[in-house]
């Protein structure tokens, strides 16, 4: 009889981690949003979460651990996407269509997905701190570089899936300032379509660049 109630008890437990790991993450989306990321602090994250400031050292070492774990709702997402892009085409290619399709994915959510507010409110997290910024670009063997270094044939560790990784990353946050980093900017107006519109034309950018570099001198 102990085995048997034993086993409903831990995923009770393991569900109420997922929902306070959540909770935390909610409470720092609202302050940022509220007061930006650099002004945030762990004691206000856990006051918000109502928590105390010992829990939330359970969940995350840092305030910028919980950046991180934005981020990575972002790239978990455009994974599973890049894992259905087409061998014959180039990789920059495949992570261009991955990305817009599921900014286009995040506009048809459900509950519990990542929806077109979510997605938007991390990308002007982001790009209202510049420790948040670099922080993106750092290179981490997360759910995407995994599933780029799968499709290249090789390893998280490899020099070239690092390569790929910061020069998308450029690109991609090159296309998020040009939108979301204006101070002036009327947030209310910028739409996904508005963002995958910029990742467009920053990519076409990119491409005539890169086609300059194989030019022959």
């Amino acid at each position: 009889m102990a085995e048997v109630t034993r086993e409903p008890a831990l995923g009770l437990r393991e569900r109420k981690k997922q929902r306070t790991r959540a909770t935390l993450i909610d409470a720092a989306v609202e302050l940022c949003e509220r007061q930006g990321f650099e002004r945030t602090t762990v004691d206000q994250i856990a006051a918000i979460a109502d928590v105390s400031p010992r829990t939330f050292s359970r969940y995350f070492a840092t305030k910028d651990a919980v950046a991180v774990a934005l981020v990575d709702e972002v790239l978990g997402g455009t994974a599973v996407q890049l894992a259905r892009q087409p061998l014959d085409i180039s990789h920059f290619e495949a992570l261009r269509r991955a990305y817009v399709a599921m900014a286009k994915a995040s506009m048809l959510a459900s509950a519990g997905e990542l929806s077109d507010d979510r997605l938007m409110c991390i990308g002007r997290i982001i790009v209202s701190s510049p420790t948040l910024r670099q922080n993106a670009l750092e290179y981490r063997p997360h759910a995407l570089n995994i599933e780029l270094a799968k499709r290249m044939g090789t390893g998280v560790d490899d020099h070239r899936v690092k390569l790929m990784s910061a020069v998308w990353g450029s690109i991609l946050m090159t296309a998020l300032i040009h939108n979301l980093g204006d101070g002036a900017l009327d947030w209310t107006r910028v739409s996904i379509d508005d963002i995958v519109a910029r990742l467009e034309a920053t990519y076409a950018e990119f491409t005539d660049l890169a086609d300059d570099v194989r030019q022959p001198v």
